[in-house]
């Protein structure tokens, strides 16, 4: 869920507009099987791997722009991906994900496993070593009490959590020590080992306090035990953190972290390029500007796959969309090749799916979409769509007219919103343009589903780990339920059942085969259309060090404690 914005070759973008207008151990150990994710450089100085400083050593500050602005800051509930860039160096969760999807422990001392007594041999009994004299930001220890707080928050059904998919399992939570819990779930759940990686811990002595959590001060000044301590923010403008220099890990590097943040991507990519930011994320050079920054010897630039889908997406919950033929028939007149290839300059890999090709359950078998106006409007016509008022199509009162929402000011999306307008109307639908600034877009009109359809890039696994179930499952309607992802209200009961079926298998081989009928069945269904897998190009300066880009996050932020200048 990006925006960007910039007006170089915006003139010969709408020339282009106006010319396209036509085994068990394998799993109960690491559960981390994300791909790779490496970063390409662009371009690279030779000392660009330089000695990383010694632990507690700290120099300067860095400052990364981003085009919408945070304003989530308790990890535990409804966020979207610029909320987790800040989220990750605020807080720590058990263990984290490193670029290869494989544990790291962070909380923990140990990833628990049947061979070291952290996990029985099916899966049910836990039991979790935490790392010792870990403290909060404002000096209280960490210990075992916060781990189960922050579980059984997120269980409760007053709380406007996240998900609780795969925590509303466990049950039996023990405090055997400050730096030892156990638990027991319900049932096997593959995912939870990736779930807890995104899993990020909260302080008791906070938000269990008294008074309602929901309602806390701590939702604006929130409290970690991560690399960096919230210090402000200055709403529409930056959010500054220092460094925690009681940091359990190596880092941090720096004595600040800035994020700042700039809606215009003219005024960011200017920024960037003459120095004033150091780093760009969240969609961050768009491809019809990569040229351009690339030629400026003081940045370096990263071309990382991302666990999204850009998709436009259908709110299956509107009349117009009820029938598959309808669906089918959109997805028919929308010019995919030419949305790639002359908006987004052949930057992403289009796809059919909504796993990233990276992933082990990715499915490269299903059907390719073909760009074919006159079967569309075949199948409108044998349907009995037929062209009503101003030549847009209705059938029984309802008419193939709905509105398209994503994030004002981001070009390249508005360019292709423009686009998809004119070939459909060639159709008989008559689409309207309705956007919003991002932090009004993603709130509740995104979340309880008060839009038709939307143009949006959605991470739908969770880390290295397939499961779609918060985006795919009929119960994960937050319109209808209060809690999940499922904001397109998608439902089909054979993909309900597999998908629960799924989480709780051990062998891995037969979840894969489970996930690629999932994405069969998905792909048939069509309740959005798939467009592509971005490939997204960020930077920063050529001597700032660190940067990896992670495909188990849906930030790039991830291991900013790792940064550091090397002059």
């Amino acid at each position: 869920m990006t925006a960007h914005d910039d007006d170089r070759s915006r003139a010969g973008s709408q020339q282009g507009i106006s010319r396209l207008a036509l085994p068990r151990r394998h799993f109960l150990g690491m559960a981390a099987a994300g791909g790779i994710a490496a970063a390409l450089p662009v371009h690279r100085p030779a000392w660009a791997q330089a000695a990383k400083p010694p632990k507690g050593t700290r120099k300067g500050q860095i400052v990364v722009g981003l085009s919408q602005e945070p304003t989530v800051f308790n990890p535990l509930r409804a966020r979207i991906e610029v909320d987790d860039g800040v989220h990750l160096n605020i807080f720590s969760p058990l263990w984290s994900l490193d670029t290869k999807g494989t544990l790291v422990p962070e909380l923990a001392a140990e990833i628990p496993t049947v061979a070291n007594g952290g996990l029985s041999e099916d899966g049910l009994t836990w039991k979790v070593k935490l790392r010792p004299g870990v403290t909060w930001h404002d000096g209280k220890p960490f210990t075992a009490e916060d781990v189960k707080f922050t579980i059984e928050l997120i269980q409760d059904p007053k709380f406007p959590a996240m998900s609780r998919n795969g925590h509303a399992l466990v049950r039996d939570i023990q405090i055997i020590s400050p730096t030892e819990i156990s638990w027991k779930l319900e049932r096997f759940f593959a995912p939870y080992f990736s779930i807890l990686a995104w899993t990020m811990m909260v302080p008791k002595h906070i938000l269990g306090a008294g008074g309602d959590p929901k309602d806390s001060p701590f939702n604006n000044k929130p409290v970690g035990t991560g690399p960096f301590k919230f210090v402000e923010r200055r709403p529409g403008d930056y959010i500054l953190l220092e460094a925690n220099e009681k940091f359990y890990g190596d880092g941090p590097h720096v004595e600040r972290l800035i994020f700042k943040y700039i809606p215009d991507l003219i005024v960011l990519k200017t920024q960037f390029m003459t120095g004033a930011v150091d780093a760009v994320g969240i969609q961050g050079i768009t491809p019809d500007n990569f040229e351009e920054v690339s030629k400026v010897k003081t940045v370096k630039l990263f071309r990382a796959p991302m666990p999204f889908l850009e998709s436009l997406s259908l709110n299956n919950g509107r009349p117009q969309f009820q029938e598959l033929a309808v669906r089918q028939a959109l997805y028919l007149a929308l010019d995919k090749e030419s949305i790639i290839r002359d908006i987004y300059y052949g930057a992403h890999r289009p796809t059919e799916t909504y796993l990233p090709q990276q992933s082990w359950a990715y499915n490269p078998d299903l059907p390719k979409h073909r760009f074919d106006p006159k079967a569309a409007i075949k199948l409108l016509d044998d349907n009995g769509w037929k062209p009503g008022a101003g030549g847009v199509r209705e059938k029984n009162g309802v008419r193939l007219e709905f509105s398209n929402s994503t994030t004002a000011g981001n070009h390249l999306r508005e360019q292709l919103q423009q686009f998809v307008q004119q070939g459909w109307q060639q159709i008989g639908v008559k689409l309207a343009i309705k956007n919003f600034p991002p932090a009004v877009m993603w709130g509740t009109y995104w979340r309880q589903s008060e839009w038709d359809t939307v143009v949006v890039g959605s991470a739908f696994g969770v880390g290295s780990d397939p499961d779609a179930s918060d985006r795919l499952g009929s119960w994960a309607i937050p319109a209808k339920t209060g809690t999940g992802a499922n904001t397109m209200q998608y439902s089909n009961p054979q993909v309900d059942a597999l998908l629960k079926e799924s989480v709780g298998l051990v062998d891995r081989e037969q979840r894969r085969k489970n996930y690629l009928k999932v994405q069969e069945l998905f792909r048939n269904d069509l309740p959005l259309l798939p467009i592509y897998q971005p490939q997204q190009t960020e930077g920063t300066k050529v001597n700032l060090i660190g940067y990896a880009a992670n495909v188990n996050y849906r930030s790039n932020c991830w291991n900013i404690r790792d940064w550091y200048w090397a002059s």
